[in-house]
C-alpha cells in the first residue's frame, strides 16, 4: 500500500498559501481548509490507480451478497435492509478497512514523521485522507443501490439521499478506520482490525435487524454506519418519514464528528512517538 510522497503534499500546501519567501522560510502553519484541500488532492491523485481495482472488488462483493440474499428475502422491510446495508458496505470496505490499513502502514513506515515536518494541522491530514478514500466509494455505492433496487423491486425515486448518506457514513467509518490504523502497534494488527470492522458492518448492517438476537441489536446501534443504513432504508417506503430519515442522518453526522476527532487525537498520539 503506497504512501503519498511528502514532496507531493508539500508542493500542494505551498501552492495554497505563502505570500513571501520569508514566510515560507519560517514555515507558518497553513490554514485548515487550504491544507486539507492540498492533502486531499495529493491523496486522490496518488491512490487513484491502486484503489480503483479494490473499488470493483467492494462493489462486486456487495452485489454478490444481495444476489445470495435474494434467495431468502422476498421483499418488504427485509429487502430494504439488505439493499441499504449492502450499499453502505461499499463505504465500509473502503473508508474503514482500507483506511485502517493505510494509516497502519503509514505509521510503520515512518510516514507520519514526514507529515509532521509539514506546516499542516493534524486534522488536515486525517480529514484529507478520509475524504479521498470516501470519494472512491461514490460510484460503487450508487451502482450497488441501483442493482439492488432492481433486484428486489424497490423504487429508485429517492436514491438521491445517497448524496447525504455517503459522506456522512464515510466520515464516521473513515474516522474509525483511521483511529484503528493509528492506534494499532503493528500494521498487521491494523489490517486485522479493519477486516473485523468491515465484517461487523457486513453482519450488523446487511442482515435484517428484526431477526437478530437482542445483544446483536444493541451492538448494531453502536456501529457508526447503522444510521446511514437506516436513513437510506427509510426512503424506500411509499411515503418516507423524512423526520426519521433526517434524525438518522443527524446521528450519523454527530458520530462522524466524534470519530474524526478521535482519529485526529490518535494521529497526534502516534506522531509524537
Amino acid at each position: 500500500m503506497s504512501v503519498v510522497p511528502v514532496e507531493a503534499v508539500a508542493g500542494a500546501v505551498a501552492a495554497t498559501g505563502e505570500d513571501t519567501a520569508a514566510e515560507a522560510a519560517l514555515a507558518p502553519k497553513a490554514r485548515l481548509f487550504p491544507s486539507l484541500a492540498a492533502v486531499y488532492r495529493a491523496q486522490l491523485s496518488r491512490a487513484r490507480v491502486a484503489r480503483i481495482p479494490l473499488l470493483f472488488v467492494a462493489t462486486f462483493q456487495s452485489v454478490g451478497i444481495m444476489i445470495l440474499m435474494r434467495g431468502v428475502v422476498d421483499g418488504g422491510s427485509e429487502a430494504r435492509a439488505v439493499v441499504a446495508g449492502s450499499s453502505v458496505l461499499v463505504v465500509a470496505f473502503v473508508a474503514l478497512n482500507l483506511l485502517a490499513q493505510y494509516f497502519g502502514q503509514l505509521r510503520a513506515s515512518g510516514g507520519l514523521d514526514h507529515y509532521a515536518t509539514l506546516p499542516v494541522p493534524p486534522s488536515s491530514v486525517v480529514l484529507g485522507a478520509a475524504a479521498a478514500y470516501a470519494s472512491f466509494t461514490v460510484p460503487g455505492t450508487f451502482v450497488t443501490a441501483v442493482v439492488g433496487s432492481v433486484l428486489f423491486g424497490l423504487p429508485l425515486t429517492h436514491l438521491w439521499i445517497l448524496i447525504a448518506v455517503i459522506p456522512l457514513s464515510g466520515a464516521a467509518l473513515a474516522g474509525l478506520g483511521a483511529a484503528l490504523g493509528l492506534l494499532a502497534p503493528r500494521p498487521e494488527l491494523a489490517t486485522l482490525l479493519g477486516q473485523l470492522g468491515m465484517s461487523a458492518a457486513l453482519l450488523l448492517g446487511v442482515l435484517p435487524a428484526d431477526g437478530m438476537p437482542v445483544l446483536l441489536q444493541y451492538a448494531r446501534d453502536l456501529l457508526p454506519s447503522t444510521y446511514g443504513v437506516e436513513a437510506f432504508a427509510g426512503t424506500f417506503d411509499s411515503s418516507p418519514d423524512w423526520a426519521a430519515v433526517a434524525l438518522d442522518l443527524g446521528v450519523c453526522a454527530g458520530v462522524g464528528v466524534i470519530s474524526l476527532a478521535a482519529a485526529t487525537w490518535a494521529y497526534r498520539k502516534a506522531s509524537v512517538r
